[in-house]
C-alpha cells in the first residue's frame, strides 16, 4: 500500500492555492471553487484542498513534509513572509521540525528525519 494524498479542507481555495505552491506544491488540477490538487516536489505523492463552508473544530490534523534542506526552506519562506508557530528545532524521537498553520489554521510541520523517518532506534522489527 502506498499513500496517494492527504486532502485538507479550506474556506477560500482562491487563498490557499497561493499559499501551497509558495510552500513548492505544484498545482495539478484547479476545479474552483471546490477542489485543488497538488503534486508534491519529491517522490510520488499530492496534497489536496477541498471548499468547505465550516471549518472543523479542535485540533485537527498536522499533515508533514519532509525537506531535506529545512532550516534553509524555513528562511526563505519567512523571507516571503510565511510565518512559522516555532521555527526548526530538534525533537527527542529525532526529527528536526518547523511548526506552522495555513490560511485555514490546519496545522502542517515542515521536518527532516533522514533514516529516523522509518527506522527509529526504537522501531519494532517483526
Amino acid at each position: 500500500m502506498n499513500l496517494n494524498q492527504i486532502t485538507i479542507p479550506s474556506v477560500d481555495l482562491n487563498k490557499s492555492i497561493p499559499f501551497y505552491e509558495k510552500l513548492g506544491l505544484k498545482l495539478i488540477v484547479s476545479s474552483l471553487p471546490n477542489y485543488a490538487r497538488f503534486e508534491c516536489p519529491v517522490g510520488d505523492s499530492s496534497f489536496s484542498i477541498h471548499k468547505t463552508d465550516r471549518l472543523p473544530r479542535g485540533e485537527g490534523i498536522l499533515v508533514y513534509f519532509e525537506c531535506e534542506d529545512l532550516d534553509e526552506r524555513v528562511d526563505d519562506l519567512a523571507t516571503k513572509g510565511v510565518k512559522f508557530d516555532e521555527m526548526p528545532s530538534d525533537k527527542s524521537w529525532l526529527w528536526r521540525e518547523a511548526r506552522l498553520r495555513d490560511l485555514d489554521g490546519n496545522r502542517l510541520v515542515l521536518f527532516f528525519a533522514g533514516k529516523n523517518r522509518l527506522d527509529p532506534p526504537w522501531r519494532i522489527d517483526s
